[in-house]
């Protein structure tokens, strides 16, 4: 048996840390689908799964444990976690497939859901009435959600080794691995929030909150400052590994922590969104062009030209949705992660889920380190989501 390190960035919750030896024929590349319009899009380990306009799914990447092999259903909302996948179906029930060595496919809850994240090695989701349920890996507690009648949740965010959630009063719970209070968010009445995102490594991570007055709080590791943000107001909070960085109520960017590559010194300009990854980052300009910056080994940082809707920087790849609905990924490929379908994500319809920064999506990334978007009460958006690595122990035959 061998342990492996995975990651996903956000939110998912993002990748591309596998087993030696694995062969490309272990992916699906889908470049060719003329008849995928994503309604969301979500990057998992080294897969990502996008629901289509007429709610059926296509994914693409590695598929070694069948976590790009959807079923044959409608879905309305979908999330590729380490090597499994869920989906909510348009009937409110769940589906589940890939791996199932934690019971990631046999212990799916009954009754219907609005939202569900697959992490690592376990997956929770928002029942209809507000309860969460999980199921999967529980070394840490990462499957024990809260249980008292009055925590009911609009959003759920499942990352490697611990999962966050937004209560329907706008207060944050998390449960699992607290090794870096990573599972401690504020707790003051006063602090309610619209947006979370977590980051850094298993042994590592850290987490920052948008809260409903535009200013950040950051909980867990804080060794390179990564988890002390500024004292400004914030319309977006996005937290890589062990940098960070927002969007400003007046556009401009903010990064702090860990800065080797560069990653957390941001171009000046305006911008509507960022995403930090492992260590890099790329953020969308109120023109819609990109700008990436930090460590470019895969080329992660060089985005293509045109106009951009959203972005999504991941461990060594990104990707992002054009104004005209196409994907482009950039990076990275070696599982064919950044070889996503040429047809259109359909603007203006889908909605967030574990968006980069999640997961992956409370991704104890990246993200632990999947770093992950808990958006609660958010408007339809177009959104796309880059796995990255994430320091989590799995064992693997071989």
């Amino acid at each position: 048996m061998s342990r492996l390190l995975w990651g996903a960035v956000a939110l998912l919750v993002l990748t591309v840390a596998f087993a030696p030896g694995a062969s490309q024929s272990d992916a699906r590349s889908l470049s060719d689908d003329p008849t995928l319009l994503s309604q969301t899009v979500s990057a998992g380990g080294s897969h990502t799964c996008g629901v289509r306009t007429d709610g059926t799914l296509a994914c693409w990447g590695r598929d070694d444990d069948g976590q790009a092999t959807p079923p044959d259903d409608t879905f309305s909302q979908v999330s590729a976690g380490g090597w499994h996948t869920c989906g909510v179906r348009t009937d409110g029930t769940l589906a589940c497939w890939g791996d199932n060595t934690y019971g990631q496919l046999n212990n799916i809850p009954t009754g219907t859901f609005i939202q569900v994240s697959a992490g690592a090695d376990h997956a929770c989701g928002v029942r209809t009435d507000g309860t969460l349920a999980c199921w999967g890996l529980n070394d840490d507690g990462q499957a024990n959600p809260p249980s008292l009648p009055t925590d009911t949740f609009t959003q759920v965010s499942a990352g490697g080794h611990h999962t966050c959630g937004v209560r329907t009063d706008g207060t944050l719970a998390c449960w699992g691995l607290n090794d870096d209070g990573q599972a401690n968010p504020p707790s003051l009445p006063t602090d309610t929030f619209t947006q979370v995102s977590a980051g850094g490594w298993v042994t590592r991570s850290h987490t920052c909150g948008l809260r409903t007055d535009g200013t950040l709080a950051c909980w867990g590791d804080n060794t390179y400052g990564q988890a002390t943000p500024p004292d400004d107001i914030f319309s977006q909070v996005s937290a890589g590994y062990f940098h960070t960085c927002g969007v400003k109520t007046n556009g401009w960017l903010a990064c702090w922590g860990w800065n080797i590559a560069g990653q957390a010194a941001p171009p000046s300009g305006t911008f509507s969104q960022v995403s930090a990854g492992a260590d890099h980052a790329s953020g969308v300009r109120t023109d819609g062009t990109l700008a990436c910056w930090g460590y470019n080994s895969d080329g992660q940082a060089t985005p293509p030209s045109g106009t951009f809707s959203q972005v999504s920087a991941g461990g060594d790849h990104t990707c992002g949705v054009r104004t005209d609905g196409t994907l482009a990924c950039w990076g990275n490929n070696d599982y064919g992660q950044a070889t996503p379908p040429t047809d259109t994500a359909g603007p203006g319809v889908g909605g967030i889920q574990a968006l980069p920064d999640v997961a992956g999506r409370a991704g104890s990334s990246g993200g632990s380190s999947w770093p992950v978007y808990a958006i609660a009460g958010a408007a339809a958006v177009v959104a796309v989501t880059a796995g990255t690595w994430y320091a989590r122990r799995r064992r693997r035959a071989g």
